[in-house]
């Protein structure tokens, strides 16, 4: 069966940036399980699974508008030390929610000064090219309450 709309797709990936650095793997790890159509991984990933089978190998790269984003430096900013009110020990590399016009958004502390933190709400991979290694492990009809939901249930997937 060909990976299309409305299959579940089970596959093992390893992905790389630029440098050649392992950034994720399921190596060692169950196949990650999507709904293809869903929007469950990123487009640039998804749009080349279309049309393969169970046992196919292949190298994809994804640029950035296609995978996590563009880097947009809107999204970095400098606030006040006092909005972080109750949390005691503030450090490099923590994830808040923040409330902006347009919904919360996730920011992560980049640099903390006396006064002053820095937050960016961009995804860790924003402006980066995507280098994945794929292994298509099975492919399945999805089932009507997968179709429904929107994601796979069961092995690999969801559980209701």
């Amino acid at each position: 069966m060909q990976i299309a709309e409305r299959t579940v797709v089970s596959f093992h990936y390893t992905l790389t940036n630029d440098a050649g650095d392992v950034l994720d793997s399921s190596d060692g790890r169950e196949p990650l399980a999507y709904l293809h159509g869903a929007g469950n991984i990123v487009p640039g990933l998804e749009r080349e699974m279309s049309g393969h089978v169970a046992g196919d190998k292949f190298m994809v790269d994804v640029a950035a508008a296609d995978g996590y984003g563009d880097y947009i430096e809107e999204l970095v900013q400098t606030v006040p030390r006092e909005s972080f009110q109750g949390v005691d020990d503030l450090a490099v590399g923590m994830q808040f929610q923040a409330q902006t016009g347009q919904g919360p958004i996730a920011v992560i502390i980049t640099e903390i000064d006396e006064d002053e933190v820095t937050v960016d709400g961009n995804h860790p991979l924003a402006g980066e090219t995507l280098h994945f290694a794929v292994e298509i492990i099975e492919v399945r009809e999805a089932s009507a309450e997968e179709v429904t939901h929107g994601h796979v249930h069961g092995a690999g997937g969801h559980h209701h």
